[in-house]
């Protein structure tokens, strides 16, 4: 009974390994895929431009928190404690002004990237079967998801042209 059970073990192995030994596997990097597109480099800078105001709106609160920190280690021991109460109070008006300002500031950029991605995803599925047919691949992998693949496995190249000649395209 042992020996039938070790025989149908060998046998479910012969069968098993040579199935796996022909799967075609490709791995991307989607994360630059996405970020080195000309599509993601216009969107960026187009972000930066849109955004450009608004930081400059936190860099000014930042410095002007900082200069008020300052002067209270500068001349805190030397201020009465009306005038140190005052410059503290105006201090944390400022530290709270720039959170709010780079939380909204954050939370805007993140949504634009946010949509450029979902906009995104339909043209890198899209992308990606056409590189699974073009390569007869079985399966793509993420590359974070792998420890090591030949350089030949890796589609993320073409990948970035097929996004780029589509991007032209529109």
């Amino acid at each position: 009974m042992k020996w039938l059970k070790v025989l149908a073990a060998v046998m479910i192995m012969s069968v098993a390994v040579p199935a796996a030994a022909q799967l075609k596997i490709g791995v991307v990097d989607l994360r630059q895929a996405l970020f080195t597109s000309n599509a993601a480099k216009s969107f960026s800078e187009k972000l930066k431009s849109e955004f450009q105001g608004q930081e400059a709106k936190v860099r000014k609160v930042h410095d002007e928190a900082q200069k008020l920190k300052d002067r209270l280690d500068k001349d805190g021991a030397m201020m009465s404690d009306a005038e140190r109460n005052k410059v503290a109070s105006d201090f944390q008006d400022k530290v709270k002004e720039f959170q709010y300002l780079k939380n909204k500031l954050d939370t805007a950029v993140d949504n634009r990237k946010q949509s450029f991605l979902d906009g995104a995803k339909p043209l890198v599925d899209q992308s990606l079967q056409e590189i699974v047919k073009e390569r007869h691949l079985d399966m793509i992998l993420p590359r974070e998801a792998v420890v090591y693949a030949l350089p030949s496995m890796d589609v993320t190249a073409e990948l970035i042209d097929k996004l780029n000649h589509k991007q032209k395209g529109k």
